[in-house]
């Protein structure tokens, strides 16, 4: 499994109904400050116990409607085919307040992500840091907009699959700004560590950890923004990612997500996706194309969600895309 979206293998041509702009029209709203107050004291992002641990471009996204919701949101579909580490005194680990989520975090990694070969997980990793720059040049506009609202206001941020670290140029550029990146490819780490510097982000201030959305290794409300870009289209468990994501948030915290959903039913592009499904599951390491994720995100018990849908020209089947922001 891996929690980035596999370039796509095949070559479809789909004229989708909806048109592109050049740039986003209707803003994102403008976040708050987030709530510090559950983690203010240290200044670090705690992490939980591991027991068993050894020691040691131009063309931007169009976003022809936006969706305000509270607690519940009926949004448009979706289409698709398409360590080093910090020193223990800035991250600390801590044993977590979660009632009802005692693991260990590894086994949930080797569960859900049992051990690839190493040649498979580089290759996988390689080809994602060098194939994915005609949809990354596609949706930088999208991107742009929605992590302007975690800089200055987001200082701990954790980046679910954040795979080779795409998305660390938008939001990682000062060293105000502490990053944990998780990813179960162990492979990923050398190209995200490399995508931090490149952004401006010091290196005491970036950590990775080989590990699962299904099992976050960090603390109750412990961060203040969760990043997840074409995540929940890999996850063994959606539902249980998204109360992952909501409970390591602190109050108020915000969860900014972009993911590729299925198209709407009864359409050609529905039908397609239903048919290249397993082969996807298959060549991009459990990517699905037939999840209606804008769903689950809009059932997930957020306070609010903000959420939009677009069509990328790039992305072939890949279609729709929701992206927005949920609020703990």
């Amino acid at each position: 499994m891996n929690f980035q979206s596999y370039p796509a293998i095949f070559s479809v041509s789909f004229q989708p109904s909806t048109p592109f702009c050049a740039t986003i029209k209707p803003s994102l709203p403008n976040i708050a400050p987030i709530n510090k107050e559950a983690n203010s004291q240290s200044g670090r992002i705690p992490e939980r116990v591991d027991s068993n641990a050894p020691n040691g471009s131009n063309r931007k996204l169009c976003a022809p409607e936006l969706f305000r919701a509270t607690k519940s949101c009926l949004c448009g579909r979706r289409h698709f085919i398409g360590a080093t580490g910090l020193t223990t005194a800035l991250f600390p680990k801590f044993p977590s307040n979660a009632s009802n989520l005692h693991f260990d975090y590894t086994d949930m990694l080797n569960k859900i992500h049992p051990p690839r070969p190493d040649w498979y997980e580089e290759f996988y990793a390689s080809v994602l840091n060098t194939g994915m720059k005609a949809y990354e040049d596609e949706v930088a506009g999208c991107k742009s907009q929605l992590f302007s609202n975690l800089r200055g206001k987001a200082h701990k941020v954790l980046e679910i699959g954040i795979g080779t670290g795409p998305n660390l140029s938008y939001y990682a550029n000062n060293s105000d700004v502490q990053v944990v990146g998780i990813d179960p490819n162990r492979k990923m780490e050398k190209y995200a560590r490399s995508a931090a510097a490149a952004a401006g982000l010091p290196p005491s201030n970036f950590k990775f950890i080989q590990a699962v959305g299904e099992g976050i290794p960090l603390n109750d409300a412990s961060v203040d923004a969760v990043v997840g870009t074409l995540v929940l289209c890999s996850v063994k468990d959606v539902y249980r990612t998204l109360e992952e994501v909501k409970r390591v948030l602190t109050p108020g915290g915000i969860y900014v997500f972009v993911e590729h959903v299925a198209a709407k039913d009864g359409t050609i592009l529905r039908f397609v996706q239903r048919v290249l499904d397993p082969l996807q599951q298959t060549v991009a390491d459990g990517c699905h194309l037939s999840r209606e994720t804008e769903k689950d995100i809009t059932k997930a018990g957020f306070s609010s969600l903000e959420l939009s849908m677009a069509f990328l020209s790039n992305a072939a089947f890949i279609n729709p895309h929701a992206y927005g922001i949920a609020r703990k």
